[in-house]
């Protein structure tokens, strides 16, 4: 299949949601052809080379199907957007000047799980360490630092059972009381939506996307939070984040 690409100096992994500037006229071309005919867009990963502007740029070649969820365009042209990933893809070729961005020839990857008994008992290891995590990443009493806002596609629970939930954000919801985001048991989707969170940097996030079986992704990823845990615990981790800049991607 062909897909239009959009390079970027991060990575996203299927379920998880990504907020997007677009400024460039490449891309508003390449975004408004999307929206009229209603489809997605490849995002890969920059290995080497920048977003903005010309110059040869060398790009990863697994990346991920990006679906439009939300668009807002602007006077002047530009677009803020809201992606989410679906489906993990490799090039196989790509076609420069055809259009002002690149246009790639894609294979859909499958999602082989691995030893499937093997892989259950990996995800029940790796929600228990993920949500151990998550509370090590709130600031404690008196520490500097933003709390992590994390953007992901689940379903939203609203009743009183705690089985298989945390917290995603501390801060209230709109309606003043406490949002709980179920965590996924199928293995595959959690690895991928696990892959997305954790704060690693890109090159190694991208080794989680290319991963070759669900069984693989969950060792690796058992093996980076085991590590964030310990850095955590000691407080030796610099994990402030700027909401403001973080949760937003531009061109």
């Amino acid at each position: 299949m062909e897909l239009p690409l959009f390079p970027l100096h991060t990575v996203l992994c299927p379920g998880v949601a990504l907020p997007l500037k677009v400024f460039e006229d490449r891309y508003r071309a390449m975004v408004k052809r999307c929206l009229e005919q209603d489809k997605p867009f490849g995002v890969v990963l920059i290995r080497d080379g920048r977003e903005v502007g010309t110059g040869a740029t060398a790009i990863a070649t697994v990346g991920t199907i990006a679906e439009i969820r939300e668009a807002s365009k602007y006077s002047d042209g530009r677009y803020d957007l809201l992606v989410v990933g679906t489906r993990r893809f490799r090039i196989e070729s790509v076609a420069v000047g055809r259009e002002p961005y690149l246009v790639a020839n894609v294979t859909e990857l499958d999602e082989p799980v691995g030893d499937q008994e093997l892989a259950e008992r990996l995800t029940a290891e790796v929600t228990q360490r993920f949500v151990r995590y998550l509370a090590l990443l709130q600031p404690e009493e008196g520490e500097d630092g933003a709390e992590i806002d994390v953007q992901v596609e689940v379903d939203v629970e609203d009743d009183d059972s705690d089985e298989g939930e945390v917290v995603a954000s501390q801060s209230p919801s709109a309606s003043g009381e406490e949002v709980r985001v179920t965590i996924p048991d199928d293995p595959t989707v959690l690895s991928h939506l696990l892959s997305g969170i954790i704060q690693v940097d890109q090159p190694r996030r991208q080794d989680l996307l290319e991963a070759e079986t669900t069984v693989e992704r969950i060792e690796e990823l058992l093996r980076l939070i085991e590590r964030e845990i310990t850095l955590l615990e000691r407080r030796l981790r610099n994990y402030s984040v700027d909401p403001r800049s973080a949760a937003i991607r531009r061109n």
